[in-house]
């Protein structure tokens, strides 16, 4: 059998809209995830970071709506390479222009999902990245 994956879902710094990662959480749900939500207070990446390896999750999920995109993800990907859980991907999304996507992902963000995109898009990804990256990946973090 296999498990479900896990995914934890985010919205470093001050941003409180919360409506579009309530909709992708409740999605992933209704997908067969299991959502770890921080909610909508204030949050730094470094505590996004933390929660995702304290739950060992296969996928870490950022609602950026602002701030600087690109720094955020940065922060995330430095943070986790820093704590050797560089294995587990990073998916972001929000108030993300189509044209700062390939620098995001030149991070080592594994998927951008600007306004606009569907759903079925968000969910299709988050699994090819989990199934990709995390799943192995957590195995071996598992077993030293």
């Amino acid at each position: 059998m296999v498990s479900p994956i896990k995914i934890l879902l985010a919205k470093p710094g001050l941003d409180v809209h919360d409506r579009g990662i309530r909709m992708i959480a409740r999605a992933c749900r209704e997908a067969g995830m299991e959502v770890v939500y921080l909610g909508s207070g204030i949050q730094t990446v470094e505590q996004c970071v933390e929660a995702a390896i304290q739950e060992d999750v296969d996928v870490l999920g950022l609602s950026i709506m602002t701030g600087s995109p690109e720094r955020m993800c940065k922060e995330a990907i430095e943070s986790l390479r820093k704590r050797g859980a560089s294995d587990i991907p990073v998916v972001a999304g929000g108030v993300i222009r189509k044209e700062e996507a390939p620098a995001i992902e030149a991070l080592g963000v594994a998927a951008v999902f600007s306004a606009g995109s569907s759903l079925l898009e968000i969910l299709k990804k988050i699994e090819e990245v989990a199934r990709q990256r995390g799943g192995a990946a957590k195995e071996k973090r598992a077993h030293g």
